[in-house]
């Protein structure tokens, strides 16, 4: 940059810092609205998740960090880096981001630290998102069952329990935040790779690419990018209100385990009765 434009160091570094905090004031405006899945919803994927508001998950981004904090940041596979919770819509774009948490850190320590801050991640009573097995399944974060077939690579026959029903649903559903992941990296090649900016920056740098990622899926009808390397799955639902009471902490339970198995059962029964009519 400094060659190009035959600026200094300092002004480049300087004018990047104005932009990048630019681009950060506008995250009210950018960031997606959470949207729950209706009862009449006709959507192949989402319409057995009634209230759910959409999936979340963690990924591992490269930092530059000092070297006394390093085994803080060392991932098990021993790279260094943030673990990033990122929470999407059907049709890919963010609706939270948290990055900053060291790469040891587990993805459930993150999320609960998300869901107790004030200006945090906002859970509504009687909604849900979608989580995999690393979470808690707990009220507002429903996750498929252990020890059932649940990747989508898994599924050689058709399911024969509810709880494999289950899994089999909650998979291809959820499976939008890994692909919304490989999105904004294949997009940013500075998420990509180890950045020499200090960790601090490093992690509003990632905010902000999460906001023009949703920018940019707002304003093209075509994504190139996606239909490079994804398979499209958008879907549009209406606005509805939601309780003003937030989920504040994460805790497993019984009722909720209870609704969980009542879930599964409906909707291997509908499948069911929708296969021998």
């Amino acid at each position: 940059m400094r060659r190009q434009f035959a600026r200094s160091g300092e002004t480049v570094s300087r004018q990047f810092n104005v932009v990048l905090n630019a681009i950060l004031c506008l995250h009210e405006l950018l960031l997606k609205k959470p949207e729950p899945v209706l009862g009449d919803s006709t959507d192949s994927r989402w319409k057995w998740f009634k209230n759910c508001l959409r999936a979340l998950d963690g990924t591992y981004i490269k930092v530059n960090v000092l070297a006394s904090d390093k085994p803080r940041y060392q991932t098990r596979k021993n790279e260094i880096a943030t673990n990033v919770l990122g929470v999407v819509s059907p049709d890919m774009q963010f609706i939270y981001v948290l990055s900053g948490w060291e790469g040891s850190a587990a993805d459930s320590r993150v999320l609960r630290d998300a869901i107790s801050r004030t200006n945090g991640f906002k859970v509504p009573q009687g909604y849900y998102y979608l989580c995999d097995a690393g979470y808690p399944n707990g009220e507002g974060f429903l996750t498929p069952y252990r020890g059932q077939h649940y990747h989508l690579n898994d599924w050689t026959l058709p399911p024969n329990t509810p709880q494999e029903f289950f899994n089999m649903k909650h998979s291809s559903t959820r499976n939008v935040i890994e692909r919304a992941f490989g999105l904004l990296k294949g997009r940013w090649a500075i998420l990509r790779g180890r950045s020499y900016y200090p960790v601090k920056i490093q992690c509003r740098i990632i905010l902000a690419c999460c906001l023009l990622h949703n920018l940019i899926r707002r304003e093209m009808p075509v994504d190139p990018l996606e239909h490079a390397i994804l398979e499209d799955n958008d879907s549009d639902n209406e606005d509805e209100d939601m309780n003003s009471d937030f989920y504040t902490h994460i805790e497993t339970s019984n009722a909720w385990t209870t609704w969980r198995d009542n879930l599964a059962r409906e909707m291997f029964e509908k499948w069911l009765g929708n296969r021998h009519s």
